[in-house]
């Protein structure tokens, strides 16, 4: 059995200036946003969600994303709202979020 339920990965790979990259398009806050989220949502912690940062997941071009695994199913995301939406359909109902997917 996993150490836990879901584990979700949020690129927050930082490139040269000029290139695409995840981290220019606020991952690292959207990663510590969701973090607080699944906490106050008591979905965090053993058997359960853990958030993490990751360097380059080698998706830029579709940045910012992130993956959650072990159903090894990608997003991208815009803003608040959208984590909000893969934080409740996904990680708390189970529901893949299709119009995120890439």
């Amino acid at each position: 059995m996993s150490h836990f339920k879901h584990h979700v990965f949020f690129c927050c790979n930082q490139r040269e200036p000029g290139a695409n990259c995840c981290n220019n398009h606020g991952a690292q806050d959207l990663r510590d946003y969701a973090k607080k989220k699944v906490k106050a949502l008591g979905l965090s912690g053993e058997g359960k969600t853990r958030i993490n940062q990751a360097g380059c997941l080698d998706r830029c071009d579709q940045g910012p994303v992130l993956v959650i695994y072990p159903e090894a199913v990608w997003y991208t995301y815009v803003d608040r709202e959208d984590i909000d939406e893969i934080v409740t359909e996904h990680l708390q109902y189970g529901r893949v979020v299709e119009r995120l997917k890439i």
